[in-house]
């Protein structure tokens, strides 16, 4: 029997009761509850903090992925014992939970894009979830390495401050903030080499992840997220950030793309709900920001090293800074016609950076606190009716959902619109197949959602 169901305006695109099956609305009053072990993990953040990683990752000089490996203060190398360091210093007595490693892999070759054969290093700081029979993995990466505009200039002054420094200054923070807030879920903080010269770092550790049956449920790769200032257009603008997400998965089998095709469910891999669920939680979050769901898996022919881990079947996106700018990225530094170049650190804006830290830190957390989602999520299709019947399994393992949430959207929408919260594993609306898309969360009494479901057609 159908389970009835109430509304509950907890969540940011949850409706007030009178619209929620009116498709003429398109404003209401919203309630937008926190769940306070996560606002205090965000207030925890520090731009000063972060301005003084990017300060020191500056000192080195050069993180060319051919620069010094042995030096103490200049290169990669030196680089990559600082980063080290600091992370082991922030699980200092916490070693039970907290631990760091190195991982060493050998790339290039005469014909690489490197020119011969050497071996990097990722470092990978391990924060153990508090559920031991919790074996999800959430992954955020972002690599150190970095060059100037020539491929293969490993000794010019490259200080690389937003390309990487950024992301490794977020991870870094988030690493600080997360020795002291223990979550169930298992959080890996990859500080990866090689991006420079072809996703090195992130091929070897997406390789290991498929290899060793690591359940990682999402990978979020923060990649230039410091800059508020385009080159060209000169637009300054500090409350966008882009996530980019991939459509179709890189892994889709046979099977895979007939439901799609059957389901028109295109926009709705996996990567793209991971990419919505930051949107929403990041936006309840943190204030003065706006999350643009970019649907690339990159900027144009780009890439970046949350793909080689898409090419694995994990759920795996992007975020980036919403305006790049090209007078700083890989160009030399100095004054060329009275304009500054060069990635130096007054292109940081450590406020911007902050607040795209802890958007990640918000989207981890309320995934990492959530039950997991529902199992077996379908529409009924096997009458023809201006209502919908959707229903679902509760999930296989963990804590049991305190209910779920029904999303819905109409087919030319890119975000969920509405969400119903439901006691019980079915529910029916007075809305057509026809006109909307289905998704199924699991939540629990605070509030935590899993990642969606979509729901799919079956008779």
């Amino acid at each position: 029997m159908k389970k009835t169901f109430h509304i509950r305006t907890i969540a940011a695109l949850s409706f007030a009761a009178f619209s929620i099956f009116s498709p003429q609305v398109t404003s209401a009053q919203v309630v937008c509850n926190c769940d306070p072990i996560i606002q205090n993990a965000i207030d925890a953040i520090s731009s000063d903090s972060m301005r003084v990683y990017i300060s020191d990752l500056l000192g080195f000089h050069t993180r060319h992925n051919l620069s010094s490996k042995n030096s103490g203060t200049v290169g990669i190398g030196a680089a990559a014992k600082y980063i080290e360091r600091r992370v082991r210093g922030f699980a200092n007595g916490k070693e039970s939970f907290m631990n760091t490693e190195v991982i060493e892999y050998r790339a290039g070759g005469r014909e690489s894009r490197l020119g011969r054969e050497i071996t990097l290093s990722n470092i990978i700081t391990t924060i153990k979830g508090s559920c031991a029979e919790d074996s999800r993995v959430i992954a955020l990466l972002a690599h150190y390495d970095n060059r100037v505009d020539d491929n293969n200039d490993s000794t010019t002054f490259a200080p690389g401050a937003n390309d990487n420094g950024s992301g490794v200054a977020a991870l870094m923070e988030i690493a600080r903030v997360l020795s002291s807030v223990r979550v169930p879920v298992t959080i890996k903080l990859m500080f990866l080499s090689g991006e420079e010269h072809g996703l090195l770092g992130a091929t070897h550790m997406a390789e290991m992840a498929k290899k060793e049956g690591w359940n990682l449920i999402a990978v979020l790769n923060n990649d230039m997220i410091g800059n508020t200032h385009s080159s060209d257009t000169d637009i300054k603008n500090n409350t966008l950030l882009r996530v980019f997400s991939e459509n179709i998965p890189f892994t889709e089998s046979d099977q895979e793309s007939k439901e799609r095709v059957f389901n028109s469910s295109e926009n709705d891999s996996p990567s793209r709900q991971l990419a919505r669920y930051i949107k929403e939680s990041g936006e309840r979050y943190v204030h003065n920001h706006k999350i643009k769901l970019i649907y690339r898996n990159d900027r144009f022919g780009r890439g970046g090293d949350h793909t080689p881990f898409s090419r694995k079947g994990f759920t795996a996106i992007r975020l980036c800074e919403y305006y790049e700018n090209y007078d700083r990225t890989h160009q030399k530094v100095g004054i060329r016609e009275g304009k500054s170049y060069g990635d130096i650190l007054e292109g940081v804006d450590f406020e911007y950076l902050r607040k795209n830290s802890a958007v990640n830190l918000a989207a981890i957390m309320n995934l990492a606190l959530a039950p997991m989602p529902p199992e077996k999520v379908i529409t009924d299709i096997s009458t023809l009716s201006n209502k919908t019947t959707i229903s679902w399994s509760a999930p296989l393992k963990g804590e049991r959902p305190y209910g779920y949430y029904l999303l819905i959207r109409e087919t030319d929408k890119s975000e969920w619109e509405r969400k119903i919260f439901v006691k019980g594993e079915s529910v029916e609306v007075p809305l057509s197949k026809d006109n909307y898309f289905f998704g199924v969360q699991s939540v629990n009494k605070n509030g935590n959602e899993s990642l969606a479901q979509f729901s799919s057609g079956r008779r």
